[in-house]
């Protein structure tokens, strides 16, 4: 008998590859991470864990307000930085968009009306992280990045997994966003005008 574990990993495992292979690139840089990604998740079958090392797949979400032109982020607290929401697959998680939307209603506190928009994911991104804890190698996430769609005037409250979460202006975001979360909201905010 095939145990319950074994049969969502298989599941989510084989949503990550077909969601990858059926995504369409928007560049060539994005195109080669998604080949990148595909060949991880084909060498392993647990790849869409936090327990595989060095590297595992990831799935975050950009949370928007487009009525309000506006974007949610965290101050995540073993980054120091603002981000978009997001982490690591659960074994409840069937889908990586599931996944994306469960970390989204987590991290934000909105509980309802929250939508996953288009047809898969928006961006992929592939960065170096201690998430086994500051005494543990660096783990790589290969993050699958969608884009969330808030209800207008959402109110949004903070978890126990951020330092503070903000609704920012498209064209205001924190000073310390990096390069890629900024091209994420650029993305988005292309996608949804």
């Amino acid at each position: 008998m095939i145990s319950r574990s074994l049969t969502t990993v298989s599941g989510l495992q084989a949503d990550a590859v077909a969601v990858l292979r059926g995504w369409q690139a928007p560049d060539a840089e994005q195109d080669l991470l998604r080949h990148d990604y595909l060949d991880h998740l084909d060498a392993r079958p647990d790849g869409v864990w936090r327990s595989c090392r060095p590297a595992h797949i990831t799935a975050s979400a950009l949370v928007a307000d487009a009525a309000a032109g506006r974007v949610l982020l965290t101050l995540h607290p073993k980054v120091g930085r603002w981000l978009q929401l997001g982490g690591h697959c659960e074994p409840e998680d069937t889908t990586l968009a599931g996944a994306a939307l469960r970390e989204a209603r987590e991290e934000s506190g909105i509980a309802e009306g929250l939508t996953v928009f288009g047809d898969g994911p928006v961006k992929l991104d592939r960065h170096a992280v201690r998430c086994a804890g500051k005494d543990q190698p660096e783990n790589t996430h290969l993050d699958v990045q969608y884009l969330i769609v808030a209800p207008a005037d959402a109110v949004a409250r903070i978890s126990e997994e951020s330092l503070d979460l903000r609704w920012f202006p498209w064209d205001a975001l924190p000073d310390d966003t990096d390069t890629s979360v900024r091209r994420l909201a650029d993305l988005a905010r292309l996608a949804l005008s």
